[in-house]
């Protein structure tokens, strides 16, 4: 049952790629092809990472600097309720912060001693350094899904206030991601920027 439950865990992380073979006419026939290699939780976890990394990073890049402190209150929209939510700069620091949070209890490395609160170091200011913080917090996700095998997932870790399975910490970071990213994603609409990761989408 052990193996089972971990080749469900591994087939909803990772899609497996088929390979099609065209045959042009006349042609002789290919050699056959290489099998696909067995799913890896390092691999498909490392995966979600870097997904995440690519659409976050491009959508923070993508807002211009002078609309880093632009909040959705300042639309003054009747009837919403805006009140007091983070700038875009507090959100893409918010964000990496929770990345170091998980990622380093993962990789059993300290948090970076400047990070305060949860809305990351205040000295970042400029567009640079807050995009960097993000990318940097990235670095240690990757490194976090290296520690992970099929013996220790399961291995609980201190979290917060509580314990949490490993591989549930790796995943938490990722959904945390996909909250963020939502929320970046209507910032940058409501300054009239598609968002990278949409641009040419079918």
């Amino acid at each position: 049952m052990k193996h089972l439950g971990m080749f469900c865990l591994l087939a909803a992380l990772s899609f497996t790629r088929t390979n099609t073979l065209a045959f042009a006419q006349g042609a002789a026939a290919p050699a056959p092809a290489t099998p696909t290699p067995a799913p890896n939780i390092v691999a498909a976890v490392d995966l979600q990472i870097s997904t995440y990394e690519r659409h976050m990073v491009q959508a923070a890049e993508a807002m211009p600097e002078d609309k880093f402190n632009f909040t959705p209150a300042s639309l003054n929209i009747p009837g919403s309720a805006y009140k007091d939510v983070r700038t875009f700069a507090q959100l893409v620091k918010h964000s990496a912060t929770v990345n170091f949070r998980f990622w380093t209890t993962l990789a059993g490395e300290k948090m970076p001693e400047n990070i305060k609160s949860s809305n990351g170091p205040d000295e970042l200011k400029t567009k640079a350094e807050i995009v960097q913080f993000l990318k940097d917090s990235f670095i240690v996700g990757h490194r976090a899904a290296r520690t992970l095998t099929t013996e220790n997932v399961v291995e609980q870790l201190p979290l917060y206030n509580s314990k949490a399975a490993r591989i549930n910490i790796a995943l938490g970071a990722v959904v945390h991601d996909a909250d963020e990213y939502g929320q970046i994603v209507e910032y940058l609409r409501m300054n009239g920027i598609t968002p990278p990761a949409s641009r040419n989408s079918h």
